[in-house]
């Protein structure tokens, strides 16, 4: 039980985990805004304003920065993860999603001259520059409050 008490008590986690549901948490009230109505598969979706990846990553980085030094190894292998998975989400996921976008149209297409497709691909996979900026600013907002 020692094992689960330090990992409840980790600044660290604590702060990304926090930081990730707090990005769905605004992900949902913009949705309900825009669209006048509540999507709770919004908590575990991917996509959207502000990237919970970004917030996550970045709440663990200056965590990290923030308890070990932001000149020491951990904070380094913690900036150089955050960076690949901001990428990653401003990059490759958001390019599948506009691939995904274009083959739904093909889809579309397929239908209306009676070829079935059972199910249209996921088009919100990425984040626009913005989300990812975003959701880092709340990562690090979050990280400094909770530490």
């Amino acid at each position: 039980m020692i094992i689960f008490e330090q990992i409840f008590n980790n600044k660290i986690i604590i702060a990304s985990v926090w930081s990730w549901f707090i990005a769905q948490i605004i992900k949902i009230i913009i949705d309900c805004i825009k669209n006048k109505t509540i999507n709770p598969k919004l908590i575990v979706s991917s996509g959207g304003m502000p990237s919970s990846h970004s917030s996550f990553v970045s709440a663990m980085a200056v965590s990290v920065g923030l308890k070990d030094g932001f000149n020491s190894t951990m904070f380094a292998i913690a900036f150089v993860i955050s960076m690949v998975v901001m990428y990653d989400a401003s990059g490759v996921r958001r390019a599948a999603g506009k691939q995904a976008e274009v083959l739904n149209i093909f889809i579309e297409n397929f239908e209306k001259h009676g070829i079935k497709i059972d199910s249209k691909l996921k088009e919100l996979l990425g984040h626009s520059p913005i989300e990812v900026f975003v959701g880092a600013i709340l990562g690090i907002i979050i990280a400094l409050t909770v530490n």
